[in-house]
């Protein structure tokens, strides 16, 4: 057996085999299995009702390759960006977001992007790899941990809204919501748990196959084709008909909200005909709320926000025509933190 075998990537089922060949009894993998998913533990050490023995044999077999904080930056407005380091030396970003009555946790699910949305900076980024599920979990830990110290709370909600695309990785993601969901895990609510994407119809009727209970978000941006192609290259092969189709589906198995995504760009896709339009495919839905998101300016886009007036004649048509919209503010901008910022400047 090799000492690189990451035990973080092991079913329970898979334990209990390796440590059969071990001489081990199965029971004692139920034991290493809350240590990592219930407990966080990252060192075999910390495993304190194993036998000094057995720990010297997970030693020697195992490894556990935990992230670690290489950089925190605190914004004005309390938010906190953390730069995290990967085993590998690669780098991502996560975001707590506290405010009065919550504590939000924005996680990465890739290094870099394969997508190119023309206003997002990780877009501008290559794709280096897949998070690990556990990769994925350590993030909610050590935000989780930020949280406690920063606000006195722990986390209320976790958004999967960092770096990448989840639906792209999506076992991973789906493993590491299962271990923080998990009564064997950090027993978080998945209610409280909304994973975000471009939009990929295939993947999101495939989160409806397998039951998910957690929210999804729609990257939407623009509400006819022509437009979103523009800012979304993914649309050329995910078209708003086919997510539209995707998303009924998805409703039709799952109870997790769905929300649209909107970031408004000033004499891109803030008029009245654009809201009509996000009208519309809204009431072919059973129910949907958006997100209206002011744009954060990037270094390698040229777009500017729409004007408050734009936004306000948006939102009033909207809701005049019983779609509801709420106005998310951004948070974080000083840091480079805020919705479309993250690109591993640290």
């Amino acid at each position: 057996m090799s000492n690189t075998t990451d035990i973080r990537a092991l079913s329970k089922d898979e334990l209990i085999t390796k440590l059969t060949a071990l001489e081990e009894q199965p029971f004692r993998a139920k034991q290493i299995y809350e240590w990592i998913w219930k407990k966080s533990a990252v060192d075999f050490e910390e495993m304190t009702n194993l036998s000094k023995s057995l720990r010297e044999k997970l030693k020697a077999h195992f490894v556990i390759h935990p992230i670690t904080v290489y950089k925190v930056q605190r914004s004005n407005d309390g938010t906190v960006k953390s730069v995290f380091q990967l085993y590998d030396k690669h780098i991502i970003e996560g975001v707590l977001i506290p405010t009065e009555d919550r504590a939000t946790a924005c996680v990465s699910s890739q290094v870099g992007c394969s997508l190119t949305c023309s206003f997002c900076a990780t877009g501008f980024l290559k794709r280096e790899r897949n998070l690990n599920a556990d990769e994925i979990y350590d993030q909610v830990v050590l935000l989780n941990r930020q949280a406690h110290e920063s606000v006195g709370r722990g986390l209320s909600n976790i958004v999967f809204m960092g770096m990448g695309e989840p639906l792209l990785n999506y076992s991973n993601v789906l493993d590491a919501i299962e271990k923080i969901t998990s009564e064997e895990g950090l027993n978080m609510a998945a209610k409280r748990i909304t994973v975000s994407t471009a939009g990929i119809a295939k993947m999101i009727k495939k989160l409806a196959d397998d039951g998910v209970k957690f929210n999804l978000a729609l990257s939407l941006h623009a509400a006819d084709d022509e437009k979103r192609n523009t800012i979304m290259p993914i649309n050329e092969h995910n078209t708003i008909e086919a997510l539209v189709e995707a998303l009924i589906y998805f409703q039709s198995k799952c109870k997790g909200e769905v929300t649209f995504e909107y970031i408004l760009l000033d004499n891109v896709n803030d008029t009245i005909e654009d809201a009509k339009k996000l009208v519309e495919i809204c009431q072919r839905l059973e129910d949907v709320k958006i997100n209206v998101i002011e744009y954060n300016k990037i270094d390698q886009a040229a777009f500017v926000k729409s004007t408050v007036e734009k936004r306000e004649k948006f939102i009033d048509y909207l809701s005049r025509n019983r779609v509801i919209a709420n106005v998310r503010k951004s948070r974080g901008k000083d840091i480079d933190a805020a919705c479309g910022q993250l690109a591993n400047k640290g």
